[in-house]
């Protein structure tokens, strides 16, 4: 038997994503330094060359769709150099390499699934791979043995069964094992999937029909029960959709997915490469149709084949996909195909291109002269006068002109007293409009923002953060999370933009301006509020306004309080000097633009601006305006509260005390008085808490 060495090449993301959880990081005790493949009959052996020999054969496992053996090796390092290698020998198309915490794990990427046994002797251990026999049950299905069973003569169990869905929308069984040597069948029975757990005990509690379809996936119901001695799971999925099982330790998960037909398909799904049936053909000189016929016979395809499809071909190949044939013969021919529905055309691609170009024209015409006919909308949350822009292509509050929805023709009429929206068009556009306003019609969601504006000492962050901080020790030791800061800098005559950084807050210096960002959980907040009011009575801080504000989502919402300063300016003309009086305010202001995210939280954008009147610098009687920014992009719980300082009040006051009587005395009265300057700086802090409000507008 000879064995052939190959060169590796870069590891693959499929067997990233099956590596199990990483261990402990161990020094690799042993390493693989070579690995060879050759055919053996209708099996494949593969040798693994080692730098010491194995006690034990390592763990493995196997994955049916995309068909991956995958074997784990503790302990061991890889001493190839490289990755990844090809062979092409068989089902077996190539070998990924992943070393990662000490271990390897080596993952064997073969066309089809198949069995294998595994041998040791000496520093060598050798894989046979062979075909998966079919195992017939009673309603003859072919059974794909995802994974054998390797702790044989020991009772298995399942422990947990969850469904959730994932972020692309596809449905993710999670089922917790065990042991991981169970073995498992997956079989696809009528429009079902079953998955069944070889001589395995289900608990009381997970013999149940779970009903998922609120989840919005594929499957719309999950039934876990026992059957003899093993445990079956029934997996129902709806319309289009593919499978895909993994396993990792003892975790089984199965992902269900739906797939979006692709009418220039042969075979659907979302798998790359060639996913028909294997055939082997020897076509010596023979009919392009009516090979293009035999292939659409095994792929079960409806195919129409234009009379424009002539000429012969010469085909010679073993064990290749029948749409990879197909795909060849259209390469050869300069052919095409287009699909509707479940039938299939076939012709040259000039004749494909013409028919489309005509058919696309033809729709033009059409469009050109199709009656014109009117349609009410309704509108329940949008003006109709802003749909009735957006659909002509109109821009709204001096934005960019934006694309024009309705047809040469067409046109839109809204009502502002009933809130209707009239459109005239073509019956195909009319169609799109009613997507349209159905997507956009819908009510927002709201945000309550509760900003409490402290005028607060020195001292205040500094007792706050000892109080909260003890606080938060407490809750970090329950699981919780505490306060959590990140620095900023602030200058009185510009702006800064603060990011949240996790870090535990401690108690605050003395020095003024340190709680210049902070977060507070939900629970937290609530004992806030209550150290606020503490505080305040201990005469350390004041809580000058604590305003609210609902605002829908991404909608900007103000809040100000000030006065107007009023500015006289002269102007000189015609011999008359004219006095004109304008207002410029002076205020403190916050805004804030709330979002929702999807976990739950609120994104805001804040903008704190204090502006007052510098009496000491007045010029002709009109006082300069002082500006303080801060600005900040931040995420915050819902019913959480973060904290913005560094805004300053600086207080002048020129005391004096004298005697009676005496401390008027011209020039003596110096001798019985006392003058006493003093200054004093407070501190504006901005505690804002969002609060998702519900559809009945209650809040969460």
């Amino acid at each position: 038997m000879k064995f052939i060495n190959y060169a590796m090449a870069a590891v693959t993301a499929t067997c990233l994503a099956l590596a199990s959880p990483v261990l402990a990081q161990s020094v690799a005790a042993n390493s693989i330094e070579a690995i060879n493949a050759a055919p053996q009959g209708t099996d494949i052996a593969i040798r693994i060359d080692l730098k010491e020999p194995l006690a034990t054969a390592p763990t493995g496992f196997s994955v049916a769709k995309p068909a991956k053996i995958a074997f784990d090796f503790p302990s061991t390092a890889n001493g190839l150099g490289k990755n990844s290698l090809v062979f092409k020998e068989g089902d077996l198309q190539s070998v990924n390499v992943v070393e990662a915490a000490g271990r390897t794990r080596l993952v064997l990427n073969l066309t089809r699934s198949m069995k294998y046994t595994t041998r040791l002797d000496g520093k060598s251990l050798y894989v046979v791979l062979s075909e998966i026999p079919v195992v017939p049950d009673s309603l003859a299905q072919r059974v794909t043995r995802f994974t054998e069973e390797t702790a044989v003569g020991k009772r298995h169990a399942l422990q947990d069964v969850v469904f959730r869905r994932g972020k692309d929308g596809e449905a993710r069984i999670i089922v917790d094992l065990s042991d991981a040597g169970t073995g498992i069948d997956i079989r696809q029975q009528g429009k079902n999937l079953i998955v069944d757990f070889i001589k395995t005990n289900v608990p009381d509690n997970l013999r149940r029909k779970l009903d998922v379809t609120d989840f919005g996936t594929p499957v719309t119901a999950v039934e876990t029960k026992a059957i003899g001695e093993n445990a079956r799971m029934t997996i129902s999925p709806q319309g289009l959709w593919e499978h895909n099982a993994y396993q990792s330790d003892n975790q089984f998960v199965v992902e269900v997915k739906r797939i979006v037909e692709d009418p220039n398909k042969l075979v659907q799904g979302t798998k790359t490469g060639y996913q028909g049936p294997r055939v082997s053909i020897n076509y010596q000189n023979g009919d392009v149709r009516a090979l293009l016929r035999l292939m659409a016979e095994e792929l079960g395809l409806n195919a129409v084949i234009s009379e424009t499809v002539t000429g012969t071909t010469t085909l010679v190949l073993k064990d290749v996909p029948a749409d990879q044939v197909i795909d060849i013969i259209f390469q050869q021919k300069g052919l095409d195909m287009r699909k509707k529905g479940n039938i299939m055309l076939i012709a040259p691609r000039d004749e494909i291109a013409t028919r489309e170009k005509l058919e696309f024209e033809s729709r033009q015409q059409i469009s050109e002269l199709e009656p014109i006919q009117m349609e009410q909308f309704v509108l329940n949350y949008q003006k109709a006068q802003d749909v009735a822009r957006l659909l002509s292509g109109i821009a709204i509050g001096g934005g960019a002109p934006a694309q024009r929805i309705l047809s040469k023709r067409g046109n839109a009429v809204a009502d502002p007293q009933s809130n209707l929206l009239f459109v005239n068009d073509i019956p195909s556009k009319l169609e799109e409009i009613r997507t349209f306003i159905r997507a956009i019609d819908i009510g927002a969601r709201q945000v309550m923002i509760e900003a409490r504006v402290v005028e607060a000492s020195d001292t205040f962050n500094r007792d706050l953060g000892v109080r909260m901080n003890f606080l938060s020790a407490r809750s970090t030791q329950m699981g919780g999370s505490g306060i959590y800061g990140g620095g900023g800098t602030y200058s009185p005559s510009g702006q800064v933009t603060n990011n949240a950084v996790g870090i535990n807050l401690p108690s605050f210096s003395n020095v003024g301006g340190t709680l210049a960002f902070s977060l507070f959980n939900a629970s937290l907040t609530r004992i806030l509020n209550l150290e606020l009011a503490a505080l305040e009575t201990d005469g350390i801080g004041k809580i000058v306004s604590s305003p609210r504000v609902i605002t829908a989502n991404n909608v900007k919402a103000k809040i100000q309080d000030g006065t107007e300063i009023p500015y006289v300016t002269t102007v000189a003309g015609g011999g008359v000097a004219t006095q004109n009086v304008s207002f410029k305010t002076a205020a403190l202001s916050l805004e804030a633009t709330p979002q929702i995210t999807p976990e739950g939280t609120v994104r805001m954008v804040l903008v704190v601006k204090k502006e007052e009147p510098d009496w000491t610098r007045a010029v002709l009687g009109n006082p300069p305006i002082k500006t303080a920014t801060v600005e900040t992009n931040v995420v915050v719980e819902n019913g959480g509260t973060v904290v913005i300082g560094g805004v300053y009040i600086t207080k002048k006051e020129n005391v004096t005390e004298k005697v009676p009587l005496l401390g008027d005395i011209p020039f003596f009265g110096y001798l019985f008085k006392y003058q006493n300057d003093s200054g004093q700086r407070r501190e504006l802090l901005f505690f804002i808490t969002p609060r998702i409000l519900s559809d009945k507008l209650q809040i969460n």
